[in-house]
């Protein structure tokens, strides 16, 4: 019997000898998070269940992300009620503004997530993770409330589904290209509860950032996790991220393992040669209703945003100043960046990121949620338009319900800015 990457992490997390797909089993959490929505509510539950201490203060994140720098008093009384239980149970990993950053930018960049790790958070992108070899998955916040108090988590085995990717990527493409071409051909339900296995020649050639931006994504298409099984690359990622605390011998042995055998078992395997893949646009308001950047035409726009857990690392901000430096964006358009943590707004300072977006005309915002869910700093009037490099475009996602949302990779958005329109990034260079 042969086990998938997922299978195999999840069975080394609980006392079962084998297991199944659509078994239940009470799994062993390494690290748990949530967030300034999704923990006030968690913590109201386990304390309501009679919290004394948590499982372990060192496993768990708290990161007011969403709605911070406090963009009201109700967001504000949340972000409190989060900072006093962290001092109150004394969570180690409680990361304050000006030390925190977009959840799943952060934890990844600290070096608290690695290949092996089982790992569920109060939010829906938990499944980012999966791009170092860990089963990363959201969960609700009553769910969170239980492994505060016990550690454990109650997981049904998905189900994994095999992506195959082939082919050299052309210029301006990249991870949110593939995640996009992806959805666009299974839907947003196609891969419901699902483990979806990335991999093949063009995985294993993809940076680090791209592969964060294609396991965030995951659950676009309905997913219950996103995986992409370790390498060398990986490995370099969490070496420079944990620093002395890592242990070579050990995460060697982990990308020696931690990949599928040969006779697992997949409800279905697809195929995709990108060799002629063009940067994809998701249209409003599905995620999977992409379309090659060229066959969209005369799409005037009024915003742009640049940033999130998707595309808000250093790669990305390299990537759109790039595209925009010695030009000026469209005179109708906002341009907003937003740098995922703070590491990465010290960084595009120091490679002059910053000069190029304010003098091209746009802003640069301290890390923060923000547009994304439509809580603040960009928020879309009625009849408005934005490209955004973030990961969905539902129906009032980032304001009006009758605003729209078009979804992109950074160069994209950065030439739709200059050019006012959505436009293909060889229009502006």
């Amino acid at each position: 019997m042969g086990y998938t990457i997922t299978e195999k992490i999840l069975l080394a997390h609980t006392d079962a000898k084998e297991i199944t797909p659509g078994e239940f089993i009470m799994a062993k959490v390494d690290f748990c998070l949530g967030n300034d929505i999704t923990a006030p509510l968690a913590i109201k539950e386990a304390e309501r269940f009679g919290l004394k201490k948590v499982f372990d203060n060192k496993k768990i994140a708290l990161i007011p992300d969403h709605f911070t720098p406090n963009k009201d008093a109700n967001s504000a009384n949340q972000c409190k009620l989060v900072r006093d239980f962290a001092r109150r149970y004394d969570i180690k990993h409680y990361y304050e503004v000006g030390r925190a950053g977009v959840e799943h930018a952060l934890l990844p960049e600290l070096g608290l997530i690695a290949p092996g790790d089982l790992v569920v958070g109060a939010d829906s992108h938990t499944c980012t993770y999966g791009a170092l070899g860990a089963f990363s998955t959201g969960v609700g916040s009553t769910d969170l409330a239980g492994v505060f108090l016990t550690g454990k988590c109650w997981l049904k085995i998905p189900e994994s589904m095999k992506f195959i990717y082939t082919g050299k990527l052309e210029k301006w493409v990249g991870g949110k290209d593939l995640i996009l071409h992806t959805i666009a051909d299974i839907g947003v339900d196609g891969a419901t509860y699902k483990a979806m296995e990335f991999c093949g020649e063009t995985i294993e050639r993809l940076p680090m950032d791209d592969r964060f931006a294609m396991c965030n994504m995951a659950i676009e298409a309905g997913g219950k996790s996103g995986v992409i099984a370790p390498d060398a690359l990986t490995l370099e990622y969490v070496r420079e991220a944990q620093g002395p605390r890592f242990k070579a011998q050990k995460y060697k042995l982990k990308v020696k393992t931690l990949k599928s055998d040969e006779k697992a078992k997949y409800s279905s395997v697809k195929e995709y040669d990108i060799s002629k893949l063009e940067p994809q646009v998701a249209l409003p308001h599905l995620p999977s209703n992409v379309k090659p950047v060229s066959q969209i035409k005369n799409v005037n726009i009024d915003q742009v945003v640049i940033g999130s857990c998707t595309n808000g690392r250093i790669s990305d901000l390299r990537l759109a100043a790039k595209i925009l430096k010695g030009k000026k964006v469209n005179s109708r358009v906002r341009l907003i960046v937003i740098p995922a943590t703070q590491r990465i707004y010290l960084q595009a300072i120091k490679e002059k990121f910053t000069e190029i977006f304010i003098k091209a005309g746009g802003v640069f915002s301290t890390p923060t949620c923000g547009p994304c869910l439509g809580g603040h700093v960009g928020i879309l009037a009625e009849g408005e338009r934005a490209v955004s490099t973030t990961n969905r475009n539902f129906v009032a996602r980032m304001g009006h319900p009758k605003s729209e949302v078009y979804l992109s990779n950074p160069a994209v958005a950065a030439a739709s800015a200059i050019k006012g329109k959505i436009a293909h990034p060889n229009e502006v260079i």
